[in-house]
């Protein structure tokens, strides 16, 4: 293999170039994830294979060491990319190297954000976007844990740490790791339509699909773990007890503290209010049973404590972007038990 990818075909001429640009140490499944993606779109039937991929990196070996263990070898580095691109897509990991990215690879992102038709970053890689100017006055995500860390670096950027993946004019920033391969299915839903998509997505088994506005689930309760033992069985009997109505005075009574105390002592201890804890334990609840149930929305807001299933909804679209129903389609799993 040549060290400089020349397309030598018509064939090859019409296919979009896709480079993933990776900076090591690399979250494998944030390039693997993706390039799967657009290596299946040329194998389920097509006459021609739509994409082009290199792998390029920023190390000069084209060794990419993995986080997990693998080591990948890739292309060539980015600066010997000869061929125009079509879309290009940066992936790293938490490591020095992603966070604070060499200037000679910023200064080479800003001169080709005006060749490339999209850009996009994949995980925590949006710091790479960011150094090199390319999120200034934009929306962006990146993975719930590094957000505010990410915003406080960079305050030009809109930081969103709730959707899975935004797009803002021609630049694309996704969340956590498996939402590369969201992003990458949007890519091909934009180029080939939503047939094409949603027929990779079931040869690879997985939801289409998690639109962009869709909130990170992982993170759905996003409190602190608690750190002493009593605090620990109160959210024990919080969890058993969502049916009720859990107000603050009860909680605290339970604690023998007063009300103000109370709210107090558990926001230090768990980084958020009380009832702000019990609304997303209710949250929480309600998932596991719209995933593993066919009890109807009604009942499930019973067993949950929110009394209604319009109150479920509503917390449902405020906290994850979906509604109860929209929920259940993509991750209902079962067992199934009868409504």
């Amino acid at each position: 293999m040549t060290t400089k990818r020349r397309s030598s075909t018509a064939s090859a001429a019409a296919q979009r170039h896709v480079v993933m640009l990776a900076v090591p140490p690399l979250v494998e499944l944030d390039l693997i994830g993706p390039a799967t993606v657009f290596g299946m779109a040329g194998n389920l039937g097509r006459r021609a294979q739509p994409y082009r991929l290199t792998v390029a990196t920023t190390a000069r070996k084209r060794s990419i060491e993995g986080v997990h263990g693998l080591n990948l070898l890739s292309h060539l580095h980015y600066s010997e990319i000869v061929d125009p691109i079509d879309t290009l897509l940066i992936a790293g990991s938490e490591h020095d190297s992603t966070v604070e990215p060499q200037e000679e690879l910023c200064a080479w992102l800003t001169k080709a954000r005006c060749r490339v038709r999209r850009i996009g970053s994949i995980c925590v890689a949006a710091y790479v976007l960011a150094a090199a100017g390319l999120l200034n006055g934009r929306r962006a995500t990146t993975h719930w844990t590094r957000a505010k860390d990410l915003a406080t670096r960079h305050p030009l950027v809109g930081v969103d740490p709730t959707p899975i993946w935004i797009k803002d004019g021609n630049i694309y920033t996704s969340a956590g790791i498996t939402s590369g391969i969201d992003l990458a299915l949007a890519l091909v839903e934009e180029d080939l339509g939503s047939a094409a998509a949603l027929e990779i997505a079931r040869h690879m088994v997985v939801f289409l699909k998690r639109p962009s506005g869709q909130a990170q689930f992982s993170v759905a309760l996003g409190t602190e773990v608690p750190r002493s033992r009593t605090f620990i069985e109160l959210t024990s009997w919080i969890a058993d007890n969502l049916v009720n109505l859990l107000p603050v005075e009860s909680l605290a009574d339970r604690m023998a503290m007063s009300p103000r105390h109370f709210a107090r002592v558990f926001a230090d201890e768990m980084g958020v209010t009380p009832a702000r804890y019990v609304r997303r334990a209710r949250l929480e609840r309600a998932r596991i049973l719209l995933e593993q149930t066919r009890f109807g929305l009604d009942e499930i807001a019973v067993r949950c404590g929110f009394g209604s299933a319009e109150v479920m909804r509503r917390t449902f679209v405020e906290e994850l972007r979906v509604t109860p129903g929209q929920y259940r389609d993509r991750f209902e799993t079962g067992p199934l038990e009868k409504r």
